[in-house]
């Protein structure tokens, strides 16, 4: 019996024995604060600052393990600021319409008096890119503004000129003109390295409340034909962007701008998870061109375009249906010197592959006038280099060659139409809006011609001919001069609307 009560005895204590050991092995060593490679690693998880990043995180971000989403945000909000733009704007001459300004009413009511004015004030962001007090910020921030104020995060006012804008870009540059002393700057960062997922901070004004900051990621790059400015690009980000954010920065995890919030694409009005930000890459050249000349002097290739479907791909035979459609070629242009041809299909220019008309735009406008670019494109089946040197981008080429043409002596359904190119200076004339892209603008017509008998007027946008897409002026004037009948596609007042024109 006492032989059994020992040997149970010693069964327990080699039992406890083994459990001390099994749960010895189970603790987790200390980590040490310098590794065997000489690596320091600092402890943040009992940082007051409570913005602990995993080494993961870190990694992923390419930021030292110290650094925290707290720490880039504290350094990039004081170089975000707050503009405050003033303009006046002339209120409704009668609350009963226009009936009452007939020269009748006004035999009873006496003469018309001035409409009465009122200060309109608008709210947005900007960003310090330079220590002497260069801000950038969004061109509709500003527009037609008679005052502009800037607000800094540390509580001080300035006073602001405009120095320069891009409406094509919806891009401007103010230049503080008070003491600048102290004022804390953002430096540029390269957004061609963004890629989706990549983590981003949204920093700007929402709604008058003050200076906010947001996070996000990349939700795309190269966003074209959203239909906001002519040149487009955008950055796409689910980073909270709200009405005051406009002009202010999106920032990558570097602490770095890399793109100027502008548009939110909403049902609301408010955040619904889509934003855009115009890329630096795009943006810095830009506010070069404006600080520099006082506008922006893009590259010029002297080609319409168009985007390449797969029939169109078929009917050229040409083995890729990944281009851009060249149109037209404009005479003793860079393209025409270049040796390009209507009919070619561009893949590729400056290193950079191009599948839509407005990539291409971007890519020769962001290059600037005299820069060299190697172009790639196919000539139906055969694939073909060429070097082209860009030229300035001439503001009125489509109206002074258009001056010089007698109207009279076209032919065809379009004998007596004067046309033009759809650009600047035709948007401005007849408030052309910037979603319609290529076309022909009737820029005026005889009154007895076939196209005016059918219903053709001035600052109508030819579209389409003959079930044709309408890529310039000349392109329509070639088409027009062999056809014997035109079934056009126009634009007109907010709509389209398709006329036949028959001699």
């Amino acid at each position: 019996m006492r032989r059994n009560t020992i040997s149970n005895a010693l069964l327990v204590f080699i039992g406890l024995a083994l459990g001390a050991f099994v749960m010895t092995c189970a603790q987790p060593s200390p980590t040490p604060s310098d590794d065997e490679s000489g690596d320091t690693r600092a402890d943040t998880s009992g940082d007051e600052r409570g913005g602990y990043v995993s080494p993961a995180f870190a990694q992923a971000a390419g930021l030292d393990d110290a650094a925290t989403i707290p720490d880039i945000a504290e350094a990039v909000v004081p170089s975000v600021v707050n503009i405050s733009a003033t303009r006046t704007v002339q209120q409704q001459r009668s609350p009963f319409g226009p009936m009452f300004e007939d020269p009748f009413f006004r035999e009873f009511f006496g003469p018309r008096q001035a409409p009465p004015e009122r200060q309109q004030r608008s709210l947005g962001s900007g960003v310090i890119v330079s220590s002497d007090g260069v801000i950038v910020t969004n061109n509709h921030v500003i527009a037609e503004a008679d005052e502009v104020a800037v607000a800094t995060d540390d509580g001080r006012e300035f006073a602001a000129e405009v120095a320069g804008t891009d409406p094509d870009s919806d891009l401007a540059v103010l230049q503080i003109t008070d003491d600048v002393s102290g004022l804390p700057t953002i430096a540029f960062g390269d957004s061609g390295a963004l890629r989706p997922g990549d983590l981003v901070l949204a920093v700007g004004n929402p709604f008058g409340v003050g200076q906010t900051v947001t996070m996000g990621i990349v939700s795309a790059t190269g966003r074209t034909s959203v239909g906001i400015v002519d040149y487009e690009d955008f950055i796409q980000t689910d980073a909270a962007i709200n009405p005051g954010n406009s002009g202010g920065a999106l920032v990558n995890m570097r602490g770095e701008l890399i793109g100027v919030n502008t548009a939110i694409l909403s049902r609301t009005g408010g955040y619904q998870g889509v934003g855009f930000a115009i890329p630096t890459d795009m943006a810095e050249p830009i506010v070069d061109s404006l600080l520099e000349h006082g506008e922006v002097i893009r590259g010029w290739l002297g080609v319409a375009i168009q985007d390449l479907s797969e029939e169109l791909a078929s009917e050229l035979g040409v083995p890729t249906s990944r281009g851009v459609l060249v149109s037209d070629v404009q005479e003793d242009s860079p393209a025409a010197k270049a040796g390009l041809e209507r009919g070619d299909v561009l893949v590729d220019i400056g290193g950079q592959s191009v599948r839509e008309a407005s990539r291409l735009r971007n890519i020769v406008a962001t290059a600037g006038p005299d820069a060299e670019l190697e172009v790639e494109f196919f000539r139906g089946e055969e694939r073909q280099t060429t070097t082209v040197t860009l030229a300035p981008q001439p503001g009125e080429l489509s109206a002074g060659a258009q001056a010089q043409e007698d109207p009279r002596a076209q032919q065809g359904p379009l004998a007596g139409v004067s046309l033009a190119d759809v650009d600047d200076r035709t948007r401005q004339r007849f408030e052309v809006p910037r979603n319609i892209r290529g076309g022909a603008v009737v820029a005026d017509l005889e009154r007895d011609s076939v196209a005016a008998q059918a219903g053709l007027r001035p600052g109508d946008v030819i579209l389409e001919a003959n079930r044709q897409r309408v890529g310039s002026a000349s392109q329509l004037r070639e088409l027009s001069q062999s056809a014997s009948s035109l079934l056009v596609l126009i634009y007109r007042d907010g709509g389209t609307v398709y006329l036949a024109i028959r001699p």
